[in-house]
């Protein structure tokens, strides 16, 4: 490997870059919002509900694996849009999987977030 052109400027670039590249998911694409509300939500609950270190682990490695797809997603469309600006059947198809990537990750989190929060919501009742 090589180091030759690793420097603090150089890895506080890529963090700035990769911060930016957030604040344009969350800027601009409506549903990396709705999936902020919804981790705040699920922050608040854990918080209010008392959940335990694996169930905080669980909720953060979810909320990851949501926005990483969500990322993924917006960066593959913004290049297939540059590739094709155009309508391609080929784009379309690449373009829904990278989307049903991110339902799958969102479905997940949801299901494994009812088994975290449901029976501890039941308890209060």
């Amino acid at each position: 490997m090589e180091y030759d052109n690793f420097s603090v400027r150089s890895g506080s670039s890529s963090f700035r870059n990769a911060f930016r590249g957030f604040w344009l998911l969350i800027r601009n694409e409506r549903n990396a919002r709705i999936h902020l509300l919804a981790a705040l939500i699920v922050i608040t609950l854990g918080i209010v509900l008392n959940i335990s270190f694996p169930e905080w682990c669980l909720i953060i490695i979810l909320t990851g694996l949501v926005f990483m797809a969500e990322l993924f997603n917006t960066a593959l469309e913004a290049l297939s849009d540059i590739v094709d600006p155009g309508w391609n059947e080929k784009i379309r198809k690449v373009k829904d999987h990278a989307a049903a990537a991110v339902l799958v990750a969102a479905i997940v989190s949801t299901i494994i977030g009812g088994f975290i929060f449901l029976p501890k919501i039941f308890d209060l009742l």
